[in-house]
């Protein structure tokens, strides 16, 4: 098993410190970070109280070694969408239905109708299906390790076209696509 206290806790934007806090009796940062990186076991006890704490269900703290986990892969800026250095896993906030590849994309700048903090989860499908979500938000991969983001707004053989949520963007062509990735659900912090 693998512990996922980490990886939820700065999702969460918390410190190790306001997670002892919040644990009921309160702890030690020194304790949760033994128990993040697995210097301490990780007891069904301590479960309950730091899911508690970060407000999940305390299934989401382990994870099995051979579990396909969400990504976060990309994170959309002034400049559109772009790589993250590293990809996270992705805290899903409720299970989707059906075993597709999602991944999911990080609002870092307002874009259009998205606000800074959003999460939106996108279902990966294969560039044949472009004709199935014309006018729908999608993640494309281009070459290089980037990312465009926007409405596709068409498809004409191997090329797809995105319009990006921007005002004044003007429109992305890519040749070939690995992948495009429909946006499925948008997750907002009130």
């Amino acid at each position: 098993m693998i512990n996922r206290i980490r990886d939820i806790r700065k999702e969460k934007g918390m410190t190790l410190a306001e997670v002892a806090a919040a644990c009921s009796p309160p702890t030690t940062a020194q304790t949760i970070g033994r128990l993040e990186t697995g210097m301490r076991n990780l007891s069904l006890v301590w479960m309950n109280r730091i899911g508690a704490a970060l407000g999940v269900d305390p299934e989401l703290l382990v994870k099995g070694g051979d579990e396909t986990t969400p990504k976060v892969v990309a994170r959309l800026t002034d400049q559109g969408a772009e790589p993250l250095s590293q990809t996270r896993d992705a805290i899903l906030p409720t299970q989707l239905v059906d075993d597709a590849q999602l991944v999911c994309l990080v609002v870092e700048s307002p874009q259009g109708e998205y606000r800074s903090g959003d999460q939106l989860w996108m279902r990966q499908v294969p560039p044949e299906q472009a004709a199935a979500i014309l006018n729908r938000d999608v993640l494309a991969p281009r070459s290089g390790g980037r990312y465009a983001f926007g409405r596709l707004i068409d498809r004409q053989g191997s090329m797809v076209a995105l319009l990006p949520p921007g005002i004044g963007q003007r429109q992305i062509v890519i040749d070939r696509p690995a992948w495009l990735a429909v946006a499925e659900m948008l997750v907002r912090k009130l």
